[in-house]
């Protein structure tokens, strides 16, 4: 053990830079009980030279939030490895900070306390050993705080239009604080809910460009070990992107294959660019291979009658077909055998015709007679050898014509039908026009 007379400088110095050191607050020294604290100590090889606290205001907001503890031991062994655990307890939640040191001779160290909710925080130091077990604790006194530690905070930043379409640019950040849960180890869990896909905490940016259409109602909640909760809402709309619309217009539409054709597309949306939406042309239903111009040069087509259309594709996939018949009438400047394979052009007064003369007709009109008149010879025998309609059963009369009862009794009913009864109750009524016995 070292002599008092060379302990009290050291400790004179160590108090006067503590001062000078720590921020404005109030300073405290705590008196334990000398004969518990020194013989355990003692029995370690250990001195409490010194211990202090001081109130610290972090945030300059005029309240303490923060306390610091100040130990300085003196050791009598060759080397000497301790820990050091404060302890805080407010609201029955109890944090800890801890401190390692090894040191041979006289050693300091400093612990912090920082308030992580504003009320009455109750501390206490531990000295433990190597193996886990305690020393010594001393009680410290209780001190009313106001945390300078961020509370959790959490907030969802929405940047997209003010009326959001599938494809458009749209993204959510995530605004997430928590400094009083990483600083006691206390650390929460994060949790999402509402979106379509699967969100992970480590996702800062949410990108809901490529979410499909539909009403969601978005939630991120936050609970810390120490209790601390924190939640935001956020309601987003998502449009269906209208298909789109568009207008052919056409050059040389029943003009003759001597003059130019074109067919163009007129975009019909303001403030769409079109430009890199895909475009498939198609001629009597066959594509035409690497067109995806907004513009088709059907001069190239034969005479005739040809059905062209265009179908276009948004990047959504969202997709509108547009057709027209395109009329393209044979030259007037062509050859005999390019006239005999191109469908035939009337020239007016100048057009050859070709009479059909009144032997075929009267030919043809022979035929159709003589089909006709069989057909009905045949249809008359069908209707004469055809059996008879079966009229049903045979009738139950007399010879008499009336009703034949079979000796059971009867009964007419005030609308003038008759009745006959069975030994078993059952009943039958008679059917004047078939002349049968209906079972009832």
């Amino acid at each position: 053990m070292r002599d008092s007379k060379q302990i009290l400088p050291i400790v004179l110095v160590s108090l006067l830079l503590g001062c000078l050191l720590s921020p404005i607050g109030v300073v405290q020294e705590v008196q334990a009980e000398p004969s518990a604290v020194d013989d355990a100590l003692a029995a370690e090889g250990l001195t409490l030279v010194a211990l202090r606290n001081d109130t610290m205001d972090m945030n300059q907001d005029g309240e303490p939030d923060a306390i610091r503890v100040v130990v300085i031991l003196n050791s009598s062994s060759d080397w000497t490895e301790i820990e050091l655990r404060l302890h805080g307890l407010h609201k029955d939640k109890e944090v800890q900070q801890k401190q390692y040191m090894a040191f041979a001779g006289q050693s300091n160290a400093s612990l912090v306390y920082d308030a992580w909710s504003a009320g009455e925080h109750t501390l206490r130091l531990e000295f433990v050993k190597q193996d886990g077990s305690t020393i010594v604790t001393l009680q410290l006194p209780s001190y009313v705080l106001k945390p300078a530690l961020k509370t959790p905070h959490l907030m969802l930043d929405l940047d997209a239009p003010g009326w959001i379409e599938t494809g458009d640019d749209c993204s959510i950040n995530r605004i997430f604080d928590d400094e009083t849960g990483p600083r006691y180890d206390a650390s929460g869990i994060r949790t999402f809910s509402g979106a379509p896909f699967t969100v992970l905490d480590n996702q800062t940016v949410l990108d809901c460009s490529h979410w499909p259409a539909g009403e969601y109602t978005l939630k991120e909640a936050y609970r810390n070990d120490l209790g601390q909760t924190a939640e935001y809402w956020l309601n987003l709309s998502i449009h269906n992107r209208p298909a789109p619309a568009f207008s052919m217009t056409v050059i040389g539409n029943g003009n003759d294959t001597d003059n130019p054709c074109e067919i163009t597309m007129t975009p019909n949306m303001v403030g769409v660019d079109f430009s890199t939406f895909e475009k498939i042309w198609t001629i009597q239903g066959t594509v035409l291979p690497g067109n995806r111009s907004t513009t088709y040069d059907c001069t190239i087509l034969p005479a005739g009658v040809h059905l062209i259309t265009l179908e276009v594709i948004n990047d959504e996939q969202i997709r509108t077909v547009h057709g027209i018949n395109l009329v393209r009438l044979p030259g007037l400047n062509i050859s005999e055998s390019e006239a005999a394979s191109l469908p035939s052009r009337s020239f007016g007064e100048e057009t050859p015709t070709k009479s059909v003369g009144w032997f075929s007709i009267g030919v043809l009109g022979l035929i159709v007679c003589i089909v006709v008149f069989m057909l009905l010879v045949r249809v008359k025998d069908e209707a004469e050898t055809g059996s008879l309609r079966d009229l049903g059963p045979t009738p139950m009369i007399l010879p008499d014509g009336s009703p034949d009862a079979q000796g059971f009794p009867t009964m007419t009913d005030d609308e003038g039908v008759l009745w006959r009864q069975h030994p078993d109750g059952s009943t039958d009524w008679w059917d004047n026009q078939l002349r049968i016995w209906h079972k009832w």
